[in-house]
């Protein structure tokens, strides 16, 4: 019994190859470790410099109001709203937009347009590309039907081209037909302007107590 314990205890057998072997395998485990952390922290790095990235992208693409929110008036005729001298409702909206602080382009093609009330909600109001691109006036037809909207690019002095991109000292003239019908005087309307890339710009408005052929709405 004695000479078992003995040999049980006896460490001498333990080689040198075997101690490489050892050796070799811890190695083999710290590298494969060493390998995926490093891996997990360019893949962590990657990801953060790609919502960093995005973050400035979607803060820089955006546009703002550029002067007032202009209200009218109009009476139908056919399908098209025209002027009128008198009316009961706001029923359609001029405003201009330009670029924010960032002044990365913006394409106006990729758009959309909703219109909220107190009656009502349209969550994409319909692009027409024939209409409301003209100035507004007594005499002339504003080519919209309620619930329909447009916009045209107008270059400033020295800048503007014929692209459907807002652009560096470029205004996008846009048009809305309200959804009828209209805006009642003391009513409120939410028109929201968002971009295919970018901040959805909110235009928050009340009508007047008494409605005028053209407004400046507040």
């Amino acid at each position: 019994m004695k000479t078992r314990k003995s040999l049980r205890k006896d460490k001498r057998g333990f080689t040198g190859l075997e101690a490489a072997i050892v050796l070799t395998a811890f190695v083999v485990v710290a590298a494969v470790f060493s390998y995926v952390v490093l891996n997990a922290g360019f893949f962590t790095t990657q990801k953060a410099k790609q919502v960093v990235h995005s973050g400035v992208e979607q803060a820089t693409s955006a546009a703002e109001l550029a002067g007032s929110v202009i209200g009218y008036s109009m009476t139908q005729s056919g399908d098209c709203l025209t002027e009128t001298t008198s009316g009961s409702y706001v029923n359609a909206t001029r405003f201009y937009l330009q670029l924010t602080a960032g002044q990365t382009p913006l394409g106006m093609d990729g758009m959309s347009i909703s219109y909220t009330d107190a009656d009502s909600h349209v969550g994409n109001v319909s692009y027409n590309s024939s209409g409301g691109s003209v100035e507004i006036n007594a005499s002339s037809n504003l080519g919209l039907k309620p619930g329909e909207w447009n916009f045209t690019i107008i270059g400033t002095s020295g800048f503007g081209d014929s692209d459907d991109m807002l652009e560096l000292g470029e205004l996008a003239q846009v048009t809305v037909a309200l959804p009828e019908p209209g805006v009642a005087a003391d009513g409120w309307f939410v028109i929201e302007v968002k971009p295919a890339k970018g901040a959805t710009l909110a235009i928050d408005r009340d009508a007047p107590g008494a409605i005028d052929a053209v407004m400046d709405l507040l």
